[in-house]
């Protein structure tokens, strides 16, 4: 869940880390990133025999 509003009000906040400023990206490339096959397949009954096929 993301509290803030903006990049900009996430590097104001007091317990901001810069070593995590590289985690700073639009909704949009996250959303993209948790929408490949491997993240949506995880709602799958099967899904740790299923991934494992996949890696062989």
């Amino acid at each position: 869940m993301n509290l803030f509003r903006s990049e900009e009000h996430a590097t104001h906040w007091v317990q901001f880390d810069v070593t995590f400023v590289h985690n700073l990206k639009p909704l949009a490339v996250w959303a993209a990133h948790f929408s490949a096959e491997r993240h949506r397949a995880r709602i799958r009954r099967d899904y740790i025999s299923w991934f494992k096929a996949q890696q062989t």
